[in-house]
């Protein structure tokens, strides 16, 4: 629900008494401009009314919105209308008797209503024809617009899609080529541009073209239609990392994070060929300066093996990495069903029954479903698949979602809710249709193993229906093991962290990112899904026909896809630590607990027993000064300066990155990374000019003053080793 919380946000700081969105517009569909107007009708066959608001001009409609949020938006799709002209061209109507300068009727068989009072619901339909008046406040811009209307209303005319969209992408290219960006959006006048072009901004169900302009200092995006905002500016000291996205299984998409751990992007682009994309990338991160090094899927592995990340933190890693966007409702984080038992009234985390088998999809977790899969799947004629429908998809993430997010349903359904029988409605008869229905094999998404229970709530009262049974449609029926929303999202989480999934979830991982993914394993498993879900099933760069290219890019961004594949050999086992349990300290309690180290092993190795006993015969007297958290991940490493006079103190981490922190002003004075693996020590040489980390990735870094790096491969020596080797390895280093 990160982009739902996003959106909402941007719509409070930007336009909170705005109803238009681009959620109105139908999938695929272009928001070029607005005008605003009045709309004129007449009330009860006799008095003549204006309503004030702004017409805006769509690629496949019209729509005007009013100021006042009584009145309802109207939405006029053009492939209804019969006919678009200026009134004083027509003498055949008394309604337009005295027309005046400016105004543009519509004469349509059909229109939609939406949004009266604000309220979301679906929409309402006007049938029968009827002619639709409205006058632009700047009547000089009539002509343009009718000839626009005009032109949009031939491509919707059109018999064949591709037709259709050829005519509408020539018109967009047209209108992106004439608009120049807009350089006094610059936030200094010293900005070097280096990069200026075309592309559009993705958001969840809806591309804004526009154009991008990358500076020294910051990325602009300026869309056609200056909606939601003229400019959308982010500065790139700010970015924190950025990714190479797939997009309709094309690579042209190119992600950008200002944090680090949140799961919604400040920017989503989608370029119009590959070589605008990988140049943006290049000159984007040729300026960063607090990026943090991207990790590859086995520096996650390692971390993962070894404890250092949850199941969860995993899972949100490997989504990331095979470009699972939230951005993307076609590539949205895929998680799995985790618990088998919602009739039970008590959970038992303890018992394997309780748990799905991991090592299947769940579309082979019915034995009797998967035989009548495999004999349709033997039956077929190449290319062959065993399921019809995917285990992600936008239908399927905006199934979870739509107590959340109702505009998206309602975007993606065509201005309607699903049919109330088949909605989200309890979380056993959810599961009961994932093991029992011919076409239902869907997954779960990461809010069900997160702290926000709003999904599960209708919490904005919406009319949802009710079903053939008589029962109204509204919170999600919980299993009798969870007391509220909250308890069963804490218990989902419990259960993804448990031992019996730690143990397991490999096998999950090798159907959706790993080695099970393709090929003879895939078959082997029953694991596999239509051909245009995988990335290289269909090449839509190739001379086919523009109808056949459009279908597909249809069903490919509709039925949903399957991430990029990670892993090609078999994913190693979690390894669950031996020790015995130890009772969790209060966060606000210092004590420590047991210390797991067993009776026959040196805490202090390398001191002497006199020592130790200088060192910690005053223990009691000792008090916290402050405390700074400078690292995401576990501290690995301390040194400090062997100058008095120095007050830096220098640190390694988990999360791959050297930190230098001032204790005289207690800031952090300099951060980098150099590593994708976690960074295990660090030590100062005598000089305080030179220092030496470390790593997971079996070598060692050393820093010099002028910022150069070098690294000396070590195998897998341990840290001791190194330490009494180090200054032969650097007297042979620095020689040179």
């Amino acid at each position: 629900m990160a982009f739902i919380r996003k959106r909402r946000q941007e719509q409070q700081q930007l336009y909170s008494k705005e109803r238009f969105s681009l959620l109105l517009l139908n999938l695929e569909e272009y928001y070029f401009e607005q005008h605003t107007a009045n709309y004129i009708f007449n009330k009860d066959g006799r008095e003549r009314r204006k309503i004030r608001g702004s017409l805006k001009i769509c690629s496949k409609s019209v729509i005007f919105e009013p100021d006042e949020i009584s009145h309802p938006i109207i939405k006029i799709p053009l492939r209804d209308c019969i006919k678009i002209e200026a009134p004083e061209d027509s003498d055949t109507n008394d309604f337009y008797a005295g027309a005046l300068p400016g105004q543009i009727s519509i004469l349509s068989n059909q229109a939609f209503l939406t949004k009266e009072q604000n309220v979301i619901a679906p929409f309402k339909m006007e049938r029968g024809k009827t002619e639709y008046l409205f006058q632009l406040d700047v009547a000089g811009k009539v002509d343009d617009v009718l000839h626009t209307l005009h032109q949009l209303y031939r491509a919707s005319h059109l018999d064949k899609l591709g037709d259709q969209a050829a005519m509408i992408t020539a018109i967009l290219q047209s209108r992106l080529a004439r608009t120049p960006f807009d350089k006094n959006r610059f936030q200094n006048v010293s900005e070097t541009l280096h990069m200026e072009c075309k592309a559009e901004m993705v958001t969840p169900l809806v591309t804004n073209p526009g154009l991008v302009c990358i500076t020294d200092a910051n990325l602009y995006f300026q869309p056609l239609n200056g909606y939601p905002k003229p400019v959308v500016q982010v500065m790139l000291h700010s970015v924190r990392r950025i990714y190479k996205r797939r997009h309709g299984l094309l690579p042209l998409g190119l992600e950008v994070f200002c944090t680090e751990n949140n799961l919604c992007s400040d920017i989503y682009l989608k370029f119009y060929n590959t070589q605008d994309r990988d140049n943006a990338y290049f000159f984007m991160a040729t300026y960063l300066e607090n990026h943090v090094t991207e990790h590859t899927a086995e520096s996650y592995m390692l971390q993962w093996q070894r404890g250092h990340i949850s199941n969860y933190q995993y899972l949100l890693h490997l989504n990331n990495l095979a470009d699972r966007s939230c951005n993307d409702l076609s590539q949205y984080p895929v998680f799995p069903w985790i618990i088998a038992d919602y009739s039970s009234s008590e959970l038992d985390l303890t018992k394997p029954e309780t748990f799905r088998d991991l090592s299947k999809p769940v579309g082979a977790l019915n034995k009797e479903r998967l035989e009548r899969l495999l004999i349709r799947y033997r039956e077929m004629p190449e290319p062959k698949f065993m399921y019809g429908s995917h285990y992600s998809s936008p239908g399927y993430v905006l199934f979870y979602l739509v107590r959340v997010a109702p505009e998206y349903m309602l975007c993606l359904q065509n201005g309607k809710f699903d049919h109330p029988d088949r909605m989200f409605n309890s979380i056993a008869e959810t599961w009961k249709n994932c093991l029992d229905g011919a076409t239902d094999f869907k997954e779960l998404i990461p809010e069900f193993y997160e702290n926000d229970s709003s999904f599960l709530l209708n919490s904005l009262k919406l009319d949802l229906g009710k079903t053939q049974g008589g029962k109204i449609v509204d919170n999600v029926e919980l299993p009798p093991w969870a007391s509220d929303a909250d308890d069963f999202l804490q218990k989902s989480q419990d259960a993804l962290e448990s031992q019996y999934v730690s143990e397991h979830l490999h096998e999950w991982i090798d159907l959706v990112f790993g080695y099970k993914q393709k090929g003879n394993e895939a078959i082997a498993a029953q694991n596999v899904f239509h051909p245009l879900t995988y990335e290289g099933g269909v090449d839509l760069n190739s001379n086919m026909d523009p109808n056949e290219r459009v279908a597909l890019l249809t069903q490919i961004l509709e039925f949903g896809q399957t991430p990029k594949q990670l892993f090609t050999i078999p994913h190693p086992r979690r390894i669950i630590p031996k020790f015995k349990s130890f009772p969790r300290a209060s966060s606000h309690d210092f004590s420590m607990p047991e210390s797991p180290v067993s009776p026959g092993e040196e805490s202090f190795e390398d001191l002497t027993e006199e020592s130790i006993t200088l060192a910690w015969n005053h223990m009691t007297r000792l008090k916290i000064d402050g405390q700074h958290k400078i690292h995401r991940g576990a501290i690995t490493g301390i040194a400090v300066p062997y100058s008095s006079n120095q007050s830096s103190i220098f640190t390694t981490s988990q999360d791959s990155t050297l930190k230098m922190f001032s204790a005289e002003s207690k800031m952090l004075q300099r951060s980098i990374s150099f590593s994708n693996m976690a960074l295990s020590s660090c030590l100062i040489l005598p000089g305080d000019t030179t220092v030496v980390c470390s790593s997971w990735d079996n070598n060692m870094y050393v820093i010099l003053p002028c910022t150069e790096l070098y690294i000396i491969p070590v195998g897998s020596f341990y840290i001791k080793e190194l330490k009494m080797n180090i200054f032969h390895l650097l007297t042979a280093l620095l020689g040179r």
